[in-house]
């Protein structure tokens, strides 16, 4: 068995408990979406790989806020499985430098492995499914749907993000709207926009319905 089949096996059961927008289907969408962009660049797929499979293995949302989890975790599986050290070092990476955090965050690291993965954790939070994902979580956290009276904020730190409890609603405008111009590769762009576009139709629904204009 493959280092990748065998990775598909431990991020399944890692994940077989988890909120339904961070579980095993999630991680297989961005895997999918990761290939896909991946076939138009130059990169190490393995890495590109491995980087989509386990970048959410232990999502410090879930954790206590503690963003050095996941790196860990990821880090034993891939040492029992006697992967190279060049390759865990730029899987941990890819893990440590993926998030919005808020859109304030200054990556350490780069990479086209990066830009890859990251791009396609970023589809998977747009259209549709980012839609059904940011309710999903909404609920989770038993937060308000949308409350008119709580303003998004725009321009949050990095602590203010991660403890926010605002209505999910705002999420749109604090994260999600966002992503369309922060993705880095030709691929990545295209398919945002049609994803951006969808998410701004589903808004205007939204309002018009709750103004009980339709």
């Amino acid at each position: 068995m493959s280092v990748i089949d065998k990775t598909i096996l431990f991020v399944k059961e890692q994940l077989q408990n988890a909120e339904g927008g961070h579980d095993w289907f999630h991680i297989e969408r961005v895997f999918k979406n990761a290939l896909l962009i991946a076939e138009d660049e130059a990169c190490n797929l393995e890495i590109v790989k491995l980087g989509a499979l386990l970048h959410d293995i232990a999502d410090s949302k879930f954790h206590n806020g503690d963003e050095t989890v996941g790196p860990k975790v990821a880090r034993y599986f891939l040492e029992k499985e006697n992967v190279d050290e060049e390759i865990i070092i730029h899987v941990l990476n890819i893990i440590e430098n993926i998030s919005f955090k808020g859109g304030n965050f200054d990556k350490k690291f780069s990479s086209k492995e990066l830009e890859i993965v990251q791009d396609a954790d970023r589809l998977d939070a747009l259209g549709a499914i980012g839609i059904a994902r940011t309710f999903n979580y909404g609920g989770f956290k038993n937060r308000p749907i949308y409350n008119p009276n709580i303003a998004p904020r725009l321009n949050m730190s990095k602590e203010e993000y991660k403890n926010s409890e605002a209505p999910t609603l705002n999420h749109f405008y604090e994260k999600l709207l966002l992503l369309k111009d922060k993705m880095n590769t030709d691929s990545g762009k295209k398919i945002a926009q049609e994803r951006h576009y969808f998410m701004e139709k589903f808004l205007s629904q939204f309002y018009a319905e709750w103004d009980g204009e339709k």
